[in-house]
């Protein structure tokens, strides 16, 4: 199996499990991945965000741990990069704000790279307008933002376990999904994984 370098691109109140749970998968596997927010730098931590689906209208947020980067947001290029992560939380709805964070997407999915985006961080997809006329999923609340941006909405199934495959791109609507989620990137990767 080939070793992948990945880009991961997060902020404070970066979901949780969505930030930690693929990071330590895909070193575990073997791969390299860097984990960037703008205005850090390596060794910088990010607070995060555990949200949770307890029957209410919406999920619910508790406090999280601290994530730290292993990389500098200002030194990385995207071209150094062989697939892109972006988790969800509210770290998504402010990151899209930052041109660079919104070039790295284009460059990932004009260059037919994998990328893997959960929940809300397809609000960052949104914001790069590399959309249109993608079939892909993500949180309920998100749909009409992908709708708008030309996407295909798959729907979401009712323990929110999914994950949806358009070309090199995986979506998923939360941290439930991350065994399909994950398991769809690393063969997007290439990953082989066997019992």
């Amino acid at each position: 199996m080939p070793a992948r370098k990945i880009l991961m691109l997060v902020g404070d109140f970066v979901e949780d499990y969505e930030a930690m749970v693929p990071f330590q998968m895909l070193l575990m596997v073997g791969h390299t991945v860097h984990a960037v927010c703008p205005g850090k730098k390596a060794g910088d931590k990010v607070r995060t965000a555990i949200h949770d689906f307890e029957g209410d209208q919406t999920y619910s947020e508790k406090p999280g741990h601290n994530f730290t980067l292993n990389a500098t947001f200002d030194e990385i290029r995207p071209e150094d990069y062989d697939a892109l992560v972006i988790p969800g939380g509210r770290a998504p709805e402010y990151i899209r704000l930052n041109a660079k964070v919104l070039d790295i997407v284009r460059h990932f999915a004009q260059a037919q790279k994998p990328i893997a985006s959960i929940c809300h961080g397809q609000q960052v997809l949104v914001a790069a307008g590399v959309l249109q006329g993608r079939t892909c999923t993500a949180y309920p609340a998100v749909k009409p933002d992908l709708v708008a941006a030309g996407a295909y909405w798959a729907e979401v199934n009712d323990t929110f376990s999914n994950a949806v495959v358009d070309g090199h791109l995986v979506t998923a609507p939360a941290w439930p999904a991350h065994p399909a989620w994950i398991r769809q990137f690393l063969e997007l990767l290439g990953t082989r994984i066997e019992p």
